[in-house]
Formats: C-alpha cells, structure tokens, sequence
C-alpha cells in the first residue's frame, strides 16, 4: 500500500513527455498553427508546474494531519 499516493501526481511529466511521445510523434494535425508535436510538448511544460502543485498540496495536508495527530488513514484521502 503506497503511504503518500499524492505524490504520483509526480509521474504526470514523465508520462506527458516519455510515454505518449511515441503516439503523438507526427506533424499534421496543426492546433493552434503548430505542428501537433510542438502543441503536445507546449501543452505538457504548462501541465508539469499543475501536477508538482497537486503533489505538493497533498502532501502538505498528509502533513496537516500528521501533525494533529491523526493517523494517515483516517481521514480520508487528501
């Protein structure tokens, strides 16, 4: 059982940019006047900062709870 799940939101980049590179590897459709390529990497760098956020606020409020000395569990899921 993982003990911080929200920090999977971690692999959000790695996934944009290695995993689905080979799927999106081509230059027509255009979006926006750009080759689809160019779009996809563009659109990853704007989601990577999101996704390092969603890590953080998870885990800062896993911390939260820590503190107050509740057990990781019982809350629920952050």
């Amino acid at each position: 059982m993982l003990k911080r799940p929200t920090l999977l939101w971690l692999l959000v980049p790695h996934v944009l940019y290695l995993g689905v590179l080979p799927l999106v590897n081509r230059v027509t459709p255009t979006v926006l006047g750009l080759p689809f390529l160019v779009f996809w990497m563009l659109l990853a760098t704007l989601l990577t900062p999101a996704s390092v956020w969603l890590a953080w606020r998870g885990d800062r409020k896993r911390a939260a709870r820590r503190a107050a000395g509740a057990p990781a569990g019982e809350r629920g899921a952050a």
